[in-house]
């Protein structure tokens, strides 16, 4: 199906100063991360940011950039901005993908957009978690679905709670799940009908996205679907320190 991807980038990062411009193997992380989008089959990519030196660098290497307002409270605002700015039709699908994301899988961007339809208007992804340390871990989002695989809830908790599976004392010390239990983790990616786009910054903030910390919460609290993709990968990590930029770079190293 026809997607566009729009690539939200701010300068500011509390823990890696000018990430979206930090150096990997010759092309600033933006562009890496864009060039990540358009391989996704996209139709367009379009990165927006709220700084100049953004712009010149995504210029520089002949990637569509959009200067947005400084003001936004999220990437999903920005990336609206721009959406509409870009004059697509209600029925086109936006996929928000993460400036620090450059490692991310192509087709795990197409999978997400294709669930999107005039009756779930928004779409994510998730994969298993097999690391109980994770599922305690509040930095880890976990989801749970329903029968036709779209979000009843996220939360930074441990969910589904394993009641009697957890009451052994295995997955309290941190050892191993129950056999049949099996929490997704969620993937910040996240895919929308332009037309429900149009209407985000305008839904009321609801109290469980201020408690969790989670804006998707906000979607789920209108009333509104969200299809989840789920991968059986967990998918490269995005970069949030000097060590996952570090990281980035040696993968980088050995293809480039």
């Amino acid at each position: 199906m026809s997607f566009v991807a729009i690539i939200p980038a701010r300068l500011a990062s509390s823990r890696l100063p000018n990430k979206p411009l930090a150096d990997i193997a010759g092309k600033p992380m933006v562009v890496r991360t864009a060039e990540r989008a358009l391989a996704s089959g996209a139709s367009a990519i379009m990165v927006a940011t709220d700084h100049a030196d953004i712009v010149a660098a995504c210029e520089a290497h002949g990637i569509p950039v959009c200067m947005t307002r400084a003001d936004h409270p999220s990437g999903t605002d920005r990336i609206a901005e721009v959406a509409a700015r870009m004059n697509l039709a209600d029925d086109a699908v936006v996929v928000n993908v993460q400036g620090d994301e450059p490692l991310i899988d192509p087709a795990l961007i197409a999978a997400t957009a294709a669930l999107v339809n005039a009756t779930v208007p928004m779409a994510t992804a998730a994969h298993p978690i097999h690391d109980v340390q994770d599922a305690f871990n509040p930095n880890v989002v976990k989801v749970v679905l329903d029968k036709q695989a779209r979000a009843l809830y996220f939360s930074r908790a441990t969910i589904p709670w394993h009641r009697d599976g957890f009451a052994d004392g295995l997955v309290a010390n941190r050892q191993r799940f129950p056999t049949e239990y099996q929490p997704l983790r969620h993937i910040g990616l996240y895919a929308y009908r332009n037309d429900f786009l149009k209407k985000y910054p305008q839904l009321e903030v609801s109290p469980l996205e201020q408690i969790e910390a989670l804006e998707q919460l906000r979607v789920l609290w209108h009333g509104y679907s969200i299809a989840v993709h789920v991968t059986t990968a967990s998918p490269a990590p995005g970069v949030d320190t000097a060590e996952d930029l570090e990281k980035v770079r040696q993968f980088f190293s050995k293809i480039v």
